[in-house]
């Protein structure tokens, strides 16, 4: 799936990107810094129903967020992960098994943890402002 969209169509994006991935648990979010990863997890994090205030995960490595209907919704952002095995220490392995929503940030900091059927979500900038998001499995 590819597709394109403007930060004012972020919503309906997001809105695209969940009826197309549905059953799916583990998103993995590839692009560079500023590409709008948190952005973009933010606002499928809303559109799931969470409404605690989302949240760039990069110091804590783990925000855990819960929806109305008590679904449990993991945000990791590995940039400041060294490598897996610290990765392991801070619980994120546990994220990826839990059964529940995982977005991550930085997935390429510990490609070998990721479950098998993890979808690769790879944002990018284009040259007029409009946002790429490409998914693959």
């Amino acid at each position: 799936m590819d597709a394109y969209f403007k930060l004012d169509e972020i919503e309906t994006a997001a809105r695209q990107f969940l009826e197309q991935t549905k059953g799916k648990k583990v998103f993995a979010f590839h692009g560079e810094m500023g590409a709008g990863k948190t952005t973009f997890i933010t606002t499928v994090c809303k559109l799931l129903g969470v409404t605690a205030v989302v949240s760039s995960p990069t110091f804590s490595v783990i925000n855990e967020y819960k929806t109305a209907a008590g679904l449990i919704i993991y945000h990791l952002d590995l940039y400041r992960i060294k490598d897996e095995p610290e990765a392991i220490m801070a619980g994120v392995e546990d994220c990826f098994y839990s059964g529940h929503y995982c977005f991550t940030e930085w997935p390429e900091k510990t490609p070998g943890l990721f479950p098998d059927d993890t979808l690769q979500c790879f944002l990018s900038l284009t040259g007029n402002g409009d946002r790429k998001l490409q998914i693959k499995l």
